[in-house]
């Protein structure tokens, strides 16, 4: 769009958490636009999460919001095309797109695990974040490492 900017849309809250980030990440997990299928894989994994997690004090809502700020990066790298020649330009992120990078990750490597079912592998994924381990985490720890190694270029910001 030229002019006006697009509005923003309204996401709303999940029907057992009441959580507008909940709708968020079942978004994300959706597939086919099957979105009850993807609520009842993520309930499932909290389900997981609070039987195996019991000595935790926390719900597992709890449980998974912090899983997520454990994943979530805080700067990336662009790439920017100076003279001929392309930097990786380390730039903070948007707080929505951290949100959904996050998310994302989340989903991907836990759909890349070994294991029965997707509630299952999403569980394992979410426990790993919680205890700073596992493919997302990694993940982020790379996009930061990346950032470090090229903060030399950081003045190309725009």
């Amino acid at each position: 769009m030229r002019k006006a900017k697009p509005k923003k849309r309204v996401i709303l809250p999940d029907p057992v958490y009441n959580d507008q980030k909940v709708s968020k990440f079942v978004n994300h997990l959706m597939y086919d636009g099957k979105k009850n299928t993807s609520y009842e894989i993520f309930y499932k994994a909290l389900d997981t999460v609070k039987d195996k997690m019991a000595k935790e004090e926390k719900p597992a809502l709890e449980i998974w919001k912090q899983a997520l700020d454990n994943i979530t990066p805080q700067v990336e790298v662009k790439s920017r095309r100076i003279g001929g020649a392309t930097f990786q330009v380390p730039t903070e992120i948007r707080q929505d797109r951290k949100e959904s990078i996050s998310m994302k990750n989340l989903i991907q490597f836990a759909r890349k695990r070994g294991g029965k079912s997707m509630a299952e592998k999403l569980a394992a994924e979410i426990m790993d974040a919680y205890n700073n381990q596992g493919g997302a985490f990694k993940r982020k720890e790379d996009m930061h490492r990346m950032a470090e190694a090229n903060r030399a270029f950081a003045h190309f910001r725009f």
